[in-house]
């Protein structure tokens, strides 16, 4: 079966940095897109970063553009969330989620297996 166990998460200082990790098992890895959302309390799962299944193409929310950056290591197997200047609106459990296609989307319809999950808490 496809599992995705996510690692890194933690609590930061606001300005501070994380690497979020994702490991892929139980299917063809390479060949689809990766993506990463979080959810905040008492809000809707929200899209945070994406890229194609060669790393080659990504997508970022505006929200965390300039400031994350996804990337992946098809012989690993393994998606990764470099999150800088974190920011205390930045605290939620976030989700990596293997996509449906090789190409990145924005829209959680565009993945069909998901992570648990791993909390960030970023403090003022």
């Amino acid at each position: 079966q496809v599992q995705l166990v996510e690692s890194g998460g933690g609590l930061v200082q606001a300005g501070g940095s994380l690497r979020l990790s994702c490991a892929v098992s139980g299917r063809a890895f390479s060949n689809y897109a990766m993506g990463w959302f979080r959810q905040a309390p008492g809000k809707e799962r929200e899209f945070v970063a994406a890229c194609s299944w060669n790393g080659g193409s990504t997508v970022y929310a505006d929200s965390v553009k300039g400031r994350f950056t996804i990337s992946r290591d098809n012989a690993k197997n393994t998606v990764y969330l470099q999150m800088n200047s974190l920011k205390t609106e930045d605290t939620a459990v976030y989700y990596c989620a293997s996509g449906v296609t090789a190409v990145a989307g924005r829209t959680a319809n565009r993945y069909n297996y998901w992570g648990q999950g791993t909390q960030v808490t970023v403090s003022s």
